[in-house]
């Protein structure tokens, strides 16, 4: 086992003999053979050991098991103790979500301060099939289906080329003792549902299971790589950004075949369920107006395209900009400030998202808040002629669902200074005699 430990650690070519890796050790069987391989490698590692204080004194004998092991071998040992019920019931989750969120956290904790590069868990072949059994039952697309990679980040599982059958004739073997955790045994966690009563039916169907899957997992990962790469090119194609909106011609979808996958995956990254963009191909033969809204953003269905833009802050938030300030956040929009001296080499940026003031006229502090009717500015470029805020809006066909959302920047006086992404105030532009310039980026997530 230890050969093929080595040749599928080269494969994925982490060069673990020059660096550290940080083992998370339950004490369990999977996690002691995982600490035994990378003793007989000469690998250079620490241990970690989470008690999260859910079965009592078995959970303290646990924490004194991987002591014991790590002082055997001679390595650092790390464990801190968790109250995983109480953070369970103060998010509002699970006790074993909880108990993920803490263990990761902690582990990426160590692998910082204690200069690791790289943090192991003791996954093998038969967890991966028991994960992609759970996203099946739970719902999921091609991602779900390729269930653990070997490597996620600094997170890498040594462990993946083995089966749960493999681990246990090795540490027999090697005559390794361990601890077995008694919950791993109950049916009541749906993972040992499916490892106790539905993998033995499957293996008897295909005894050859854990091999069959890995080779599955290899072609759906390539599946995925090869369709990601066809979407993003589709994506540069139908999907561009104009004055701080994201837009997608309704045309594009149209034409297309899958137009729900397509839309699905990539709204994604912003939040939108499958079910979600199911519902809004639905909707595009509908009237325009339509709201579809995600944790962080608002999709609305216009006339001849689909606008995204990150869900606006309170109408009553305000944020303030002092002369110091150089990040400043509202509501998901991220505004930089930098100011520099007006030189020769100073040119004006084209970009709709930042904006150019002579800083000598801007009377701190600053604010950001939404735009109000009434609100009125001069536009650069109109001789310092007035407008108001809302007609610039109908000028440039801001649909009336999203005008609420764009922000505009104010003086202490509560002059317009800019109406973020759109317009800059005349009032405030860069003159022959100005020496120091202030840049403003919004950048919208």
């Amino acid at each position: 086992m230890l050969d093929a430990f080595l040749t599928f650690i080269n494969a994925h070519k982490i060069p673990l003999p020059q660096d550290r890796t940080l083992l998370t050790v339950s004490g369990g069987i999977d996690s002691v053979v995982m600490v035994d391989l990378f003793i007989k490698a000469g690998l250079t590692i620490g241990i970690a050991h989470c008690n999260f204080g859910l079965r009592g004194e078995e959970s303290d004998a646990d924490e004194q098991f991987v002591k014991k092991l790590a002082e055997q071998h001679g390595v650092p040992f790390h464990s801190k103790q968790f109250d995983t019920l109480a953070y369970a019931r103060q998010q509002g989750i699970s006790t074993q979500m909880a108990a993920r969120d803490l263990r990761y956290a902690w582990f990426e904790e160590l692998r910082t301060d204690g200069s690791y590069d790289y943090i192991a868990t003791a996954h093998h072949s038969n967890d991966a099939i028991e994960t992609v059994l759970l996203n099946l039952v739970r719902g999921t697309g091609l991602t779900g289906l390729k269930g653990i990679t070997f490597r996620n980040g600094a997170l890498i599982r040594p462990l993946l080329f083995a089966s749960r059958q493999e681990i246990e004739q090795y540490a027999a073997a090697q005559n390794l003792p361990w601890r077995e955790d008694s919950s791993n045994q109950s049916s009541y966690y749906r993972r040992n549902l499916l490892r106790h009563q539905v993998v033995p039916v499957l293996k008897q169907i295909n005894p050859s299971l854990e091999d069959t899957f890995q080779l599955t997992a290899e072609r759906l990962r390539a599946a995925e790589a090869l369709l990601a790469a066809h979407l993003k090119e589709w994506q540069q194609q139908v999907m561009y950004t104009e004055g701080g909106i994201q837009k997608i011609a309704i045309a594009s979808l149209q034409q297309i075949t899958e137009p729900v996958f397509r839309l699905a995956e990539l709204l994604q990254p912003y939040g939108f369920s499958y079910q979600q963009a199911q519902q809004i191909v639905d909707s595009l033969d509908g009237l325009a107006g339509k709201l579809f809204l995600s944790p962080t953003h608002t999709l609305v269905k216009d006339r001849t395209e689909l606008l995204l833009m990150p869900t606006p802050p309170a109408a009553t938030e305000e944020v303030l900009i002092d002369k110091f300030s150089t990040t400043v956040q509202f509501g998901q929009s991220t505004f930089t400030i930098e100011h520099v001296p007006r030189t020769p080499q100073f040119q004006f940026s084209t970009h709709s998202h930042t904006a150019t003031f002579d800083t000598a006229t801007l009377r701190y502090p600053l604010r950001l808040r939404s735009w109000r009717q009434g609100d009125w500015f001069c536009p650069l470029g109109m001789g310092g002629k007035k407008k108001k805020v809302s007609d610039l809006l109908v000028n440039l066909k801001i649909p009336r669902t999203l005008k609420d959302t764009i922000p505009v920047l104010v003086d202490s006086q509560d002059q317009i200074v800019w109406v973020a992404g759109l317009r800059a105030d005349h009032r405030f532009q860069i003159t022959d005699g100005t020496t120091d310039v202030t840049i403003i980026t919004f950048l919208q997530e």
